[in-house]
């Protein structure tokens, strides 16, 4: 696709700087509607003969001949640092083309560079729970070009596609030397998706002018989002536990069943996002961490009895929270223990519990996917029909009423 682009050049003098009846010589190059004027250094013009249209001195003499013919070889040497910019596929713009016209270095940006400048400008922008995996993306940049590079750090002219692909292929491939498991498909692409978004800061920073990212294709594999059953959750609910920290970690998880607040949101709960509604009962008010989005949970029985568990517990109290407060890591170890002794075998986290209220407590029993995408504080339906899928319960539900209405139409 050709792109018109509009590039002039013209002399000129400032008569405002005018000294003994000469003033200083400008060359003036406009792209694109963006001017700039550069200084032709120890060039003073005399205003009297100075042809403001044609942007060249008047008359014939030896003098004059000799200056029109070195504005003549600045429109050529100009011309052809525009022409340079086009051969080499830079962005051309008036710096560009004044800072090669003057012999001037560009400024070198670097990925490293980059990612700093993004680490250091998203603190506002981003929570910590978020930028944090973009330092583990940035470990994984510096471990790749260690590897294949054999260096620390590569210019951002040097990304194209070719340099995209490798690193995904990296990912695909690494094997971490810990207790880790190695990266699935998702994985990779959220690394992949983190370096997109750097790299697009760099295109809107005019730090690169090509897109490595133009023709690549994001490969993100819809998975099954793991819930538990009315069985699973009623056995772990239920479930007496004699040690303390299983029993305190059981009932936050199941907490978070009834109301579809995330581990973050949960464990920042105070008493004063517990009000009284207009109904006369007790509802969470609060904003979810993640988005900031306004959150307003009605409390189901089976959430207010565990609230009014802990409403006397010192641990909580001295932090001024719900719940006493204890890591997301412990908390999916010990759950792990807890399906274990539950003879659930499903792979159990606490994240979990959010998709459990929104397929098991609530779209299952029939509540509006309207209603249960503004509990867990979506913004788009789409979202919630992730979390959400319609279980084997719902559908024999839904086929038995079918049934009757057609039976008492028959």
């Amino acid at each position: 696709m050709k792109t018109s682009q509009s590039f002039r050049i013209y002399f000129t003098i400032k008569s405002d700087k005018e000294k003994d009846g000469k003033a200083p010589l400008y060359v003036v190059i406009t792209v694109n509607k963006e001017k700039c004027f550069i200084a032709l250094k120890q060039k003073m013009v005399d205003t009297k003969i100075w042809d403001f249209g044609k942007g060249a001195l008047k008359g014939t003499k030896e003098e004059t001949r000799e200056l029109n013919s070195y504005l003549d070889e600045v429109r050529l040497k100009l011309g052809n640092c525009y022409k340079e910019l086009q051969l080499k596929g830079r962005l051309i713009n008036t710096a560009a083309i004044k800072n090669l016209f003057l012999g001037e270095k560009e400024e070198v940006y670097t990925l490293s560079r980059l990612i700093a400048y993004h680490n250091e400008t998203s603190t506002s922008d981003l929570k910590w729970s978020t930028l944090k995996h973009y330092y583990v993306t940035q470990r994984y940049l510096v471990k790749f070009l260690e590897d294949h590079y054999k260096t620390s750090d590569i210019y951002l002219r040097e990304l194209n596609y070719k340099f995209v692909k490798d690193f995904e292929v990296y990912l695909r491939n690494h094997k971490p030397k810990d207790h880790q498991k190695p990266l699935a498909n998702n994985g990779v692409m959220k690394h992949i998706i983190r370096l997109k978004k750097m790299v697009n800061l760099a295109l809107n920073l005019q730090w690169i002018d090509v897109d490595p990212f133009a023709t690549y294709k994001l490969k993100i594999l819809k998975v099954n989002r793991e819930y538990l059953s009315d069985k699973e959750l009623a056995d772990m609910k239920n479930k007496k536990l004699a040690i303390e920290r299983l029993d305190m970690v059981r009932d936050m998880f199941v907490f978070c069943c009834y109301t579809g607040l995330s581990y973050v949101d949960m464990i920042n709960l105070t008493p004063e996002h517990i009000i009284a509604g207009s109904d006369g009962e007790r509802w969470i008010r609060t904003c979810r961490e993640k988005t900031l989005i306004p959150v307003n949970v009605p409390l189901l029985p089976q959430a207010l009895n565990i609230l009014d568990k802990y409403k006397d517990n010192i641990r909580a109290l001295s932090d001024g929270r719900v719940f006493p407060t204890v890591s997301n890591q412990k908390v999916n170890s010990y759950l792990k223990e807890i399906a274990d002794l539950c003879g659930i075998t499903k792979n159990v986290t606490f994240h979990i519990a959010r998709h459990t209220f929104a397929t098991t407590v609530t779209l299952s029993n029939g509540v509006p996917i309207e209603t249960v995408s503004k509990i867990l504080g979506h913004t788009k339906i789409t979202t919630t029909q992730i979390y959400a899928k319609v279980v084997e319960k719902k559908l024999k539900e839904d086929m038995k009423n079918l049934e009757n209405i057609l039976n008492s139409n028959a």
